[in-house]
């Protein structure tokens, strides 16, 4: 079967936007979270929406799974191969189509880079909001897979909330258009196929809305001398009506290693570290910046530092985005996990996070986005020891669990791919399990678009219900022990 699929395949695109052979397939062994690896039977790059469609149509008649990839920046395993698949590489397709600076929009291919639409945009005083840290090499296309977020998500939302439509190859070869520039009536298909994670369809085009870019902008830098100041500082910030443009938390361990990766202006001698932003008008953003710093002072803020130039203010985020290599110096391996807790809870889980680092023995240090609760603890490990990498695993699989107790998610913004299979357990009951199901087989009845992706299978969440039992915790209250 795979012998004629690979001839047709040939025969559907030209020689070039194909990937055979195994030493160029081992660059598309795995996305960023490189503990896991499988080579593809082949790599296709399509080069339009009419090759997309004409191998998915292929494929679908061999019965081949097909495994679709943007920049592989993802932190989930999202984009990793299962054995005997095709994997659509979408790099090749990065135009941007469109541009209406009056309508504020633009219609890009799914290759396009994050931070270029806004570097187009910018001739317009217009930009795209979404900026995930990845945000210079990270491609739109992956952006609506995982519904990517980033540091200002708090005041201008995730990636759902920034498009306004897409076009959409199913694995059959049908070609979707959902939502546009017009409001659509019906169900909300475009919200469904955010976040999917190549599970539903493959994206071909995507409208993103711009905005205007803020006048000014302005960031303080808080220093706390206790982490639970901190955390109490996010919710009371939250709490006040105010609104800042993008609110982040870095504990004493990860401003460390970021001043010493980057020399970003950080104060060492600190616990915990806020960013906190206001943007707008000139008189917006001085109200803003008064009231927010008149919160963080009653939070236990031991020193405010306001940026005082365009200049400052970008080294100030570059820190926070460099917080991920910088980890890489304090270990040989990190493992970056990923869940949302209510503001609240921030306190509580990091002391949570602390008493797990202890029992497992591995370092954590935290990095988020406080304003929406999107935890990134960062376990520190070395893969060249024996059971170090299983340790890290369990202890990220422990602290979804803690998120999913506090009322939280298992993910914010990295998704769930193939790491976060058994948080899919803590989170969701065998029906709900099974709507999600239903979702994946109304749209790709085969199951042939990214495998063993996202949506546990009930053996596997009743194996990891008897395991938690056994170390004498609770399953899922709903989830049936088989």
């Amino acid at each position: 079967m795979s012998e004629a699929f690979l001839s047709a395949l040939r025969h559907t695109l030209p020689a070039e936007a194909l990937v055979l052979d195994v030493e160029r397939l081992r660059a598309f062994e795995c996305d960023a979270l490189s503990a896991y690896r499988a080579l593809p039977m082949a790599v296709a790059l399509p080069g339009s929406e009419e090759d997309v469609i004409a191998v998915l149509q292929l494929a679908h008649a061999h019965r081949i799974p097909v495994v679709a990839r943007g920049a592989g920046t993802g932190l989930s395993g999202g984009a990793t191969p299962t054995a005997g698949c095709l994997l659509l590489g979408m790099s090749r397709m990065r135009r941007l189509l469109y541009l209406d600076p009056l309508a504020r929009y633009a219609r890009v291919q799914p290759g396009v880079r994050n931070q270029a639409i806004s570097e187009a945009a910018g001739h317009y005083g217009l930009y795209y909001a979404p900026d995930p840290s990845s945000q210079i090499a990270c491609t739109i296309g992956g952006n609506v897979a995982e519904n990517a977020g980033g540091i200002h998500c708090l005041k201008y939302g995730l990636t759902v909330h920034n498009l306004l439509g897409l076009r959409a190859v199913t694995m059959e070869g049908e070609l979707l258009e959902l939502g546009g520039t017009l409001d659509c009536n019906g169900y909300d298909l475009l919200a469904l196929l955010t976040g999917s994670e190549g599970l539903l369809a493959v994206v071909t085009e995507v409208t993103v809305r711009l905005l205007p870019k803020p006048q000014l902008a302005r960031v303080i830098l808080a220093s706390f001398a206790e982490v639970g100041h901190a955390a109490d500082a996010v919710a009371q910030l939250v709490g006040s009506g105010a609104t800042p443009a993008a609110l982040e938390m870095m504990d004493g361990a990860t401003v460390r290693a970021v001043e010493d990766f980057l020399h970003a202006g950080y104060p060492t001698d600190v616990a915990a570290l806020l960013l906190c932003e206001a943007d707008g008008t000139p008189e917006e953003v001085e109200a803003d910046i008064v009231q927010m710093s008149r919160v963080l002072r009653a939070a236990g803020a031991c020193e405010l530092r306001v940026s005082d130039s365009e200049a400052e203010r970008q080294q100030l985020w570059a820190g926070r985005k460099a917080a991920f290599p910088a980890a890489a110096k304090l270990a040989p391996d990190y493992y970056c996990m990923d869940g949302s807790i209510p503001r609240a809870a921030v306190g509580r889980v990091l002391a949570g996070i602390t008493s797990l680092s202890a029992q497992y023995g591995l370092a954590c240090i935290n990095v988020f986005h406080a304003g929406d609760g999107n935890l990134h603890p960062l376990i520190l490990f070395d893969a060249n020891r024996a059971g170090e990498l299983a340790r890290a695993e369990q202890f990220g699989t422990d602290i979804a669990a803690l998120c999913v107790s506090e009322g939280g998610a298992i993910t914010g913004e990295h998704g769930v791919g193939i790491e976060k299979l058994d948080g899919m357990c803590a989170q969701f009951n065998a029906a709900e399990l099974g709507q999600f199901s239903a979702i994946k087989a109304a749209f790709d009845p085969l199951g042939l678009l990214n495998p063993g992706k996202l949506i546990p299978t009930l053996h596997r969440c009743a194996e990891y219900g008897r395991m938690h039992v056994h170390r004498g915790q609770l399953p899922h209250p709903e989830l049936p022990r088989f």
